[in-house]
C-alpha cells in the first residue's frame, strides 16, 4: 500500500522529465524553481478521471473537493474525489499526497508531475498542495478559466517548487474609501492564484474606522462614518460643517471578520489587521475625544488631513487601556501571528502643547517627543505580546529605539529595513520606489488620477527585496515583500482592482521566484496568456504603459555616450528620431544602443501594424563640461524622489515639468547643497539649472541660487547668486530655467546652494506648510 504511489511518481517522471523541453510554451508565474513541459505527452481529462487524496483528511479532502469544482468548470466534466487504497488505478487520476514528503521543500513547496496517465501534486503540507493546484490550473488554455473549454487536456509537465521568501503580501487601506466584503474576497482570489500568502489588511485611519469593537461601540456609530465629498477632489475636500449628517463610510462587523479569515484560511492566506497608533487616529476622536490631547470632538475627515496634528495622548492612561481593549478583540478575531500598530507620520505638534504627554516625559526620564513615540510603542508591544501576537509596525518605530521582538515595515525607501535587519529584527521590504501601487502606473494624461508618482510593471519587476549591503545573518531577516494599495484617490472597488493588478503579479513573481529563475522578457511573455485568463475571470486590470523609456550610459572602455530604448511590451516594435522630429513610419527601427557625440533631442514610439500606439516619449540630453562628474548632495534628496541619485544631477539628461519623470530630485522643505567634482581644473563660463513650479503638489521654485567655486574642495570662493523669480502665474504648472554667468572662472569643485521657496504661501489650502523643491540637471558650460 505505501509503495504503490511512489512506483506511479517514477512513472509519471520518467515520461516528462526526459521529454522535449520548450520553454516557450510555459505560462506558470510565478516561475517556478525547476520546470519542464512536453509538447509528447498531454494528459486527457475523461468520465473516468478521479481526484485521489492521501492521506485521507478534512483539509486535503477540501482542497480536492475545490478543485472538482473548478475542474468541472474547465473541463465541463463531473470529476469526483476518492481516498486512495490499495486498489487505486494508476492511470485517469489526479493524486494529491503529503504522504512521505520530501522535507526540503518545507510548508511551501511541491511537485507536481503530468503525463499520459495522469497528475501528481506531492507536498509536505496542504500549502504546498494548494500552490501546486494554482501551477495545474495555469497549463490549461485561458478559456478554461470562463468556463468555455475547447478541450480538455493539458500538456505534460514537471515541476519541482519552493518560494524563495516565506513572506508574500499584498495590503488594502479600507479607511479612506471603504470596499465590501465581496471585494476583499475577490482580493484574496487574486493574490493566493499567484502565491501570495498574507492580506495587510488596514483597518483604521483618519477617514473611518472599520472594525466592529464590541467594548466600544461608538467606533462604528460614528467613527465609521464621514461626509459626503464624493464630488470634491480628495485633497481640495471643504471641511465638515456643524451639524452636518454623515452618511458615508462603513465597517465589518465580527461576523464579516471571521468570515474573511476562514476564506482566506481556506487558501492559504494570512490575514494582518493594522490599528494606527499614535498617529492617524483623528477619526477616533469623533466617538471618544478624551483619548485626544486637545479633548476636542472631532468629525470624521472626509478627505486630506494634513498634517494629521490629533493623534493618541501619549500622557492619558485611558489611552492604553483603549488600546489594550481594542487588542484584546482584534486578536481574537485574527488567528495569524502578526497585529500591526502603524506607527507612522505621527506628528508631534499636540504632544510639545499637552500637559499631560509633557509630564509623562518627565516622569519616565524621556529626552523629548520622538523618545516618547518610542516609549509609547513600546508599551504597546508589551499588549500586543501579552495576547500571545507579534507586533507590526511601519519604519518610524525606529525612532527613539526600536521595540524589543518587533517586524519593521520598511516603506520610506530600504534604509530603515537595512538598519532594523542589522539591530537583528525581522523586515518587510515596502519601499514606495517598487511598492506602492496607488502610484500612476501609465501615462497620467490618461489614467484615472491618481495620488502621484509613476511605477510601471517593468519596475516592480526588478525590485530586490534583499539589499546587497547585508551580510548572510543579516540578509536572513529579510521576510520578503509586500504591496501597498493606499486609496486616497482609489473610490471602487473596480478602481482598487485596476491599480492592484497586474503589478501584483509582477511583486508576486519578485518573492516567490528565485533570481536566477527571474527574467523580465519570459515574464511579460508569459503575462500574454495571463492577461487572456484576467479578461477570463473579468479582472479590471491596469494597462501596460506605453512610454518609451530613453536613458544615456557611458561605455566604460569606449567612453562613448549610448543611448538605449526600452518598454515593458513584450517585443514591441520602436521607431526613433535623433533631430527631435515626431517618428513616424519611414524613421529607424531600433535594434541596439543608438551612439550619441553631443547633445541630442530623442523622439520614440512604439508602432504596431503600421501605426504609432500611443504618443511618442522625448529625452533632450545636453553634454556639457560636468557630464558624468561626481556629485555630492547634503541633505539627501527625499526617499520619494531620489531619481538615479546624485548622478541625475549629471547624467546630460534634461527633466520636463512632470516631477515624477526620473531626472529631477526632489527636496521636503529644505534646502539643497550640490557639490560638483569636474575631474580637473577649468574654465566655466555659465551654469544652468531647471527647477519646477506646481503648486497643487506643493512644489515651489527655489527662492535663490548661489554659485561658488574652489580649485581643492576646501575652500569655497564665492561666483555667483541669483534671486529667482516665477515668470508664470502660481497655478501653472512650468519648468522653470536659469542660466547663471560665472565669467571664465577656473574651479575644479563647483558648489551649487539652492535655498527653498517655501513655506506654501498664504493662498494655498495648506499655508505654511513645508514646501517641495525639484532641481534638474546641473549644466556647466
Amino acid at each position: 500500500m505505501r509503495k504503490l504511489p511512489f512506483l506511479f511518481i517514477a512513472i509519471m517522471l520518467s515520461l516528462v522529465s526526459c521529454s522535449k523541453h520548450q520553454q516557450d510554451q510555459r505560462t506558470v508565474i510565478p516561475a517556478p524553481s525547476h520546470f519542464h513541459l512536453s509538447d509528447e505527452e498531454t494528459f486527457k481529462f475523461s468520465d473516468r478521471t478521479r481526484i485521489v487524496i492521501q492521506p485521507a483528511s478534512d483539509e486535503l479532502r477540501q482542497l480536492a473537493d475545490t478543485l472538482s469544482v473548478w475542474l468541472q468548470k474547465a473541463t465541463g466534466l463531473s470529476i469526483p474525489v476518492e481516498d486512495f487504497s490499495t486498489g487505486t488505478s494508476l492511470s485517469d487520476y489526479i493524486l494529491l499526497s503529503t504522504y512521505q514528503a520530501d522535507t526540503s521543500y518545507g510548508r511551501e513547496g511541491y511537485k507536481l508531475q503530468c503525463g499520459t496517465n495522469g497528475v501528481i501534486i506531492h507536498a509536505v503540507e496542504n500549502a504546498g498542495i494548494f500552490y501546486g493546484i494554482q501551477s495545474l490550473k495555469q497549463l490549461f488554455p485561458p478559456e478554461a478559466f470562463g468556463g468555455k473549454p475547447e478541450k480538455a487536456e493539458i500538456p505534460g509537465a514537471y515541476i519541482s517548487d519552493i518560494p524563495r521568501y516565506p513572506y508574500r503580501g499584498m495590503h488594502l487601506d479600507v479607511s479612506r474609501h471603504f470596499f465590501p466584503v465581496s471585494f476583499i474576497k475577490r482580493y484574496i482570489d487574486l493574490l493566493s492564484f499567484y502565491k501570495m500568502n498574507t492580506f495587510h489588511w488596514h483597518l483604521t485611519d483618519d477617514n473611518g474606522w472599520r472594525i466592529e469593537i464590541r467594548k466600544y461601540p461608538e467606533l462604528t456609530r460614528k467613527a465609521a462614518w464621514h461626509v459626503d465629498r464624493n464630488h470634491q477632489r480628495w485633497n481640495e475636500v471643504s471641511p465638515p460643517e456643524k451639524g452636518e449628517k454623515a452618511t458615508v463610510g462603513g465597517f465589518y462587523t465580527q461576523e464579516e471578520i471571521k468570515e474573511v479569515v476562514r476564506y482566506a484560511a481556506s487558501r492559504y492566506v494570512t490575514i494582518i489587521p493594522e490599528i494606527e497608533m499614535p498617529g492617524h487616529t483623528s477619526e477616533v476622536f469623533a466617538a471618544y475625544p478624551n483619548l485626544s490631547c486637545k479633548g476636542d470632538t472631532l468629525m470624521v475627515q472626509p478627505g486630506t488631513y494634513w498634517p494629521n496634528v490629533d493623534i493618541f495622548c501619549a500622557g492619558n492612561d485611558d489611552v492604553f487601556t483603549f488600546i489594550n481593549d481594542v487588542l484584546t478583540e482584534v486578536a481574537e478575531l485574527f488567528p495569524g501571528p502578526y497585529i500591526h500598530i502603524g506607527g507612522d507620520e505621527a506628528d508631534k505638534t499636540r504632544w510639545k502643547e499637552c500637559k499631560k504627554c509633557q509630564k509623562r516625559i518627565v516622569s519616565e526620564k524621556l529626552d523629548g517627543e520622538t523618545e516618547l513615540q518610542s516609549w509609547f510603542i513600546h508599551k504597546v508591544e508589551k499588549m500586543v505580546l501579552s495576547k500571545g501576537k507579534k507586533m507590526i509596525g511601519w519604519d518610524e518605530i525606529l525612532e527613539g529605539g526600536l521595540a524589543p521582538e518587533a517586524t519593521v515595515m520598511s516603506w520610506r525607501g530600504m534604509d530603515g529595513g537595512i538598519e532594523a535587519a542589522r539591530m537583528g529584527h525581522d523586515v518587510i521590504m515596502t519601499p514606495t520606489s517598487h511598492c506602492y501601487f496607488d502610484y500612476y502606473q501609465a501615462d497620467p494624461e490618461t489614467e484615472p488620477e491618481a495620488i502621484g508618482g509613476f511605477l510601471t510593471l517593468k519596475k516592480v519587476y526588478s525590485f530586490e527585496p534583499t539589499p546587497p549591503t547585508l551580510n548572510n545573518m543579516e540578509a536572513k531577516h529579510i521576510l520578503g515583500a509586500q504591496g501597498n494599495v493606499w486609496s486616497e484617490f482609489i473610490p471602487t472597488s473596480a478602481q482598487a482592482e485596476y491599480m492592484a493588478v497586474p503589478r501584483m503579479i509582477a511583486l508576486a513573481e519578485v518573492v516567490w521566484s528565485k533570481t536566477k529563475n527571474r527574467d523580465y522578457e519570459s515574464f511579460i511573455r508569459r503575462m500574454q496568456y495571463h492577461y487572456s485568463v484576467l479578461d477570463q475571470l473579468q479582472v479590471n486590470y491596469g494597462p501596460q504603459s506605453k512610454r518609451v523609456d530613453i536613458n544615456l550610459t557611458r561605455d566604460e572602455k569606449t567612453g562613448k555616450l549610448l543611448v538605449s530604448l526600452e518598454t515593458e511590451l513584450y517585443q514591441p516594435e520602436l521607431r526613433y528620431t535623433t533631430d527631435g522630429t515626431e517618428p513616424g513610419a519611414q524613421s529607424q527601427i531600433y535594434t541596439m544602443p543608438i551612439e550619441i557625440e553631443g547633445s541630442t533631442t530623442v523622439k520614440a514610439v512604439i508602432f504596431n501594424k503600421g501605426a504609432a500606439d500611443g504618443k511618442s516619449s522625448e529625452r533632450v540630453f545636453q553634454v556639457h563640461k560636468a557630464t558624468g562628474a561626481k556629485v555630492s548632495i547634503s541633505p539627501e534628496p527625499s526617499f520619494k524622489y531620489k531619481a538615479r541619485g546624485p548622478q541625475t544631477l549629471t547624467d546630460a539628461t534634461l527633466g520636463s515639468q512632470n516631477h515624477s519623470d526620473g531626472c529631477s530630485l526632489g527636496f521636503e522643505g529644505t534646502n539643497a547643497e550640490i557639490v560638483i567634482d569636474l575631474g580637473s581644473e577649468m574654465a566655466v563660463d555659465k551654469i544652468e539649472l531647471a527647477f519646477i513650479q506646481n503648486l497643487k503638489a506643493w512644489i515651489m521654485l527655489p527662492d535663490s541660487v548661489a554659485i561658488s567655486g574652489s580649485a581643492s574642495g576646501d575652500s569655497f570662493q564665492p561666483v555667483a547668486a541669483i534671486k529667482i523669480a516665477s515668470e508664470k502665474p502660481q497655478d501653472q504648472v512650468y519648468r522653470h530655467a536659469v542660466s547663471i554667468p560665472t565669467k571664465g572662472t577656473n574651479v575644479r569643485f563647483i558648489k551649487v546652494n539652492v535655498k527653498n521657496g517655501g513655506p506654501l504661501p498664504a493662498s494655498h489650502l495648506y499655508p505654511g506648510m513645508p514646501a517641495w523643491m525639484f532641481i534638474d540637471e546641473v549644466v556647466v558650460l
